[in-house]
């Protein structure tokens, strides 16, 4: 019993960090195995892979709004084939085609968000060889430069300079979420080894009691001091004892594979938790959780994102309706010549402006009820996203609530536990007096497996509501800052 006791309170109060080996024992604190998960864990590698996909998304975006530079060109374009050519009398001959086409040419584009127009500039040569006639000509544009406006359309750089920032954003603190995250569950695989090995412990301690306890009864019993029934009673619990450690190791090799494959530990160690301790001198208001969490999370800036999304969506069925118009216009210069000096000499002035126009003249509605939807899902989100707000507050409120009952429930557990214990060890010495019941024993003895298990659940309740509670506002409160990763 000194070693179950030793083991609950010998390390209470000392925060350990580091996992050690000893003697091919791996002793692990909880702080030291969330760091090792979100390290090892498929979980933390998957987030890091989400996290440079949207990095690339973000860079993807921000390319829109650089500027562009294109070589094209067709080398060569060689063909030699018959062709049909059209005859002023309207009959068709066809004639050998046999010549080369080649051309090559640099765009420049430059998209304006403001606008959602684009300036662009050209240059471009072409080469063609008629090998029939043995005839070379050149034509070039020198360079151009060009407009195109859109106009009474739907602008989308701008809106997605509005958006894409926010989703940017909203991506870095998922990937911090999806750490805290791991947190919390590995949390969870912590206890359920921890109390699997307690459980260990205990069953192992009651079998050697138990077995010390009926070997002073047998002694009794052949002095008459006890009956026969109290004999049988304790052979019973020396075969539950037995048949716990049983159930006990199995529980542990269940509980240490899982602890092993979720937190991506190599190797085949005996793994050995330290007891975490209890943090008494956080104090935690729902007050500074809510606004660590609104500055923080990335739901708080998901709900900004949603409302622009659907202010956007409406923007965007509104620029379908109606006279929609694109401004074409460019200058420059271009020529044609013999040989590729002359094309560029003396290059001949081009110019030229469109508008193009589009007016629905008769649509049934279908503008009007694109708009009409559009706007009614924008309220349809508002309605939503302030429904969330609601949700979101409640849940980290009944998250500190819950944290802070939890500190007064180990604190309670904790002091039930050495009682229970206390009160066992006295039960055992009044029995081999003599001056206690088997039943009385047996009831000391179970209150006292009860209260160390109590005390093991209170923790993980106490531990799991502060890993949650950073999950929820991605503020370690223990540091006093905001939670980050590199």
């Amino acid at each position: 019993m000194k070693t179950i006791l030793s083991f609950f309170f010998l390390l209470s109060g000392v925060h350990v960090t580091a996992a050690m080996v000893v003697n091919d024992t791996l002793k692990l604190s909880l702080p030291a195995l969330v760091e090792m998960a979100k390290t090892n864990s498929i979980a933390a590698k998957q987030a890091i892979t989400v996290r440079e996909t949207k990095y690339w998304e973000w860079r993807t975006y921000r390319s829109n709004y650089q500027p562009q530079l294109e070589l094209t060109g067709v080398l060569p374009g060689y063909n030699k084939t018959y062709s049909q050519v059209l005859q002023p009398n309207g009959a068709i001959l066809f004639q050998p085609v046999h010549n080369d086409n080649s051309s090559l040419t640099m765009n420049f584009s430059q998209s304006i968000a403001a606008t959602g127009g684009t300036i662009y500039g050209t240059t471009q040569l072409q080469r063609f060889d008629d090998f029939d006639r043995k005839n070379v000509l050149y034509n070039a544009i020198p360079y151009g430069i060009g407009y195109t406006q859109p106009l009474l359309q739907f602008n989308s750089l701008k809106w997605d300079k509005k958006i894409e920032p926010l989703k940017y954003n909203e991506s870095k603190q998922v990937y911090i979420e999806s750490q805290e995250q791991i947190a919390v569950t590995v949390t969870g695989y912590f206890f359920d080894l921890l109390l699997a090995q307690v459980n260990l412990n205990i069953a192992a301690t009651n079998l050697t009691n138990t077995l010390k306890i009926l070997d002073i009864a047998n002694t009794k019993f052949e002095l008459g001091k006890i009956s026969k029934n109290e004999i049988l009673q304790l052979q019973l619990e020396e075969l539950n004892a037995q048949k716990a450690v049983g159930t006990a190791k199995r529980d542990m090799e269940i509980a240490t594979l899982n602890l092993r494959s979720y937190a991506g530990m190599e190797g085949d160690d005996k793994i050995v938790l330290d007891m975490p301790a209890q943090v008494n001198q956080m104090s935690i208001s729902a007050d500074r959780v809510l606004k660590e969490a609104f500055e923080n999370r990335s739901d708080a800036i998901a709900f900004v994102r949603k409302l622009a999304e659907a202010k956007r969506d409406v923007a965007k069925a509104k620029g379908q309706n109606g006279l929609t118009a694109t401004l074409n216009a460019n200058l420059g210069f271009s020529n044609a010549a013999s040989n590729i000096a002359e094309v560029y000499r003396s290059p001949k002035s081009q110019q030229s402006i469109q508008l193009q126009l589009s007016i629905p003249v008769l649509d049934w509605g279908r503008s009007k009820s694109r708009t009409k939807t559009a706007e009614a899902n924008e309220q349809f989100i508002a309605y939503a996203v302030e429904q969330d707000k609601q949700t979101f507050k409640q849940q980290i409120v009944t998250q500190v609530t819950l944290f802070n009952m939890m500190k007064e429930q180990v604190a309670l557990t904790g002091k039930a536990d050495r009682i229970a214990s206390e009160k066992y060890q006295i039960a055992r010495e009044r029995y081999v007096l003599g001056d206690l019941s088997i039943t009385d024993l047996s009831i000391a003895f179970q209150e006292n497996d009860r209260a160390k298990r109590d005390y093991i659940a209170s923790l993980r309740d106490f531990w799991s509501a502060y890993y949650q509670l950073r999950y929820l506002s991605l503020y370690d409160f223990e540091k006093n800052e905001k939670i980050t990763y590199k």
